[in-house]
């Protein structure tokens, strides 16, 4: 054989081996890395959906708690990581809208390129939490309370940019009220506290109340976002019960890094949006204070683009701060 044929025999050799070797992903363990403490909503939720990706992908999916600063450890691993499909990320929109707008000395990431979204997982229902011990049966008693003692109410969060600290940052701006920040390492703690009448206030994500609604430890007092929770009907929403324009939600979704393979890519989505569509996956959603928010790429993509020119409003117009 003369040497041109030889070389295009060979290249037909290579390009069929590396089809060959990406028809097979994926040929070992996928890792999602989650920036948040276990125990945490985000945690139960991507939990539950890496347990029936395994089983869709035919290869283990693990899950690893990369915590620290607010998150943005574990985001910058993802950053770094090879693209291969083998390195996946869950992240909240705390990640990536809140703290690049109050943040934007430490954020070393692009949230719309530097990562390829994959689609959404869950919303969390937050809710307004207070000791049961606490006089207050609305939010506006609790705004009374506060404006009448200054700094003396303690809120608890799961750090300084955690989602519980930029929720109670919005609400102490809007409401025109001061409480004092007690910052844990993780919200399962701040709200082990809560219960425990350590602090009296909290925005707690419905997951997180769970174990202390029964025994009345946790009282909510309002939902977070802009329309009702299915699972509180009767429960205000904090802009219904006095603070007008309040609207504090938070969501999870899976993510890729830049450059992660066109078809590897597609695969996920794909198995991600079957697998949100398992009647168990709902279930066990539901059943842990969470609501499927399974929402394609492209729909993911306008998300952080709205979420976030929301936040740069709601950060300039309140002057919140991350410290």
């Amino acid at each position: 054989m003369d040497i041109p044929r030889l070389l295009l025999a060979l290249g037909a050799l290579l390009t069929g081996a590396g089809a060959a070797a990406q028809g097979s992903y994926p040929d070992k363990p996928v890792q999602v890395v989650l920036p948040l403490q276990a125990g945490s909503a985000s945690d139960v939720a991507i939990r539950v959906v890496a347990e029936r990706l395994a089983e869709s992908l035919k290869q283990s999916v693990t899950v690893e708690n990369v915590t620290g600063a607010a998150g943005l450890i574990g985001t910058d691993r993802l950053l770094k990581s090879r693209p291969d499909g083998y390195t996946l990320a869950a992240l909240n929109n705390s990640i990536l809208t809140i703290l690049p707008n109050i943040q934007k000395d430490k954020v070393r990431f692009d949230p719309f390129s530097d990562f390829v979204p994959i689609g959404g997982i869950a919303s969390i229902p937050t809710l307004l939490g207070v000791h049961r011990d606490l006089p207050v049966k609305n939010v506006q008693e609790l705004v009374a309370l506060a404006k009448a003692q200054p700094g003396r109410l303690n809120y608890s969060s799961g750090g300084a940019g955690s989602p519980q600290h930029l929720a109670t940052e919005m609400f102490m701006a809007m409401a025109g009220v001061r409480l004092t920040h007690v910052p844990y390492k993780g919200a399962q703690q701040a709200a082990t506290d809560l219960a425990a009448g350590q602090v009296q206030v909290m925005f707690i994500a419905h997951s997180l109340a769970l174990p202390h609604l029964p025994s009345g430890r946790v009282r909510p007092i309002a939902f977070a976002g802009g329309t009702r929770s299915p699972a509180f009907p009767e429960l205000p929403t904090v802009a219904e019960a006095g603070v007008p324009g309040y609207d504090y939600a938070s969501w999870i979704a899976l993510f890729a890094p830049k450059g992660t393979p066109e078809d590897i890519v597609a695969r996920l989505r794909a198995e991600l949006q079957r697998v949100m569509t398992r009647p168990e996956v709902l279930q066990k959603l539901a059943g842990g204070g969470l609501e499927s928010w399974a929402v394609p790429h492209d729909r993911l993509s306008a998300a952080i683009r709205e979420d976030f020119a929301r936040w740069q409003q709601v950060v300039r117009t309140a002057n919140i701060s991350a410290n």
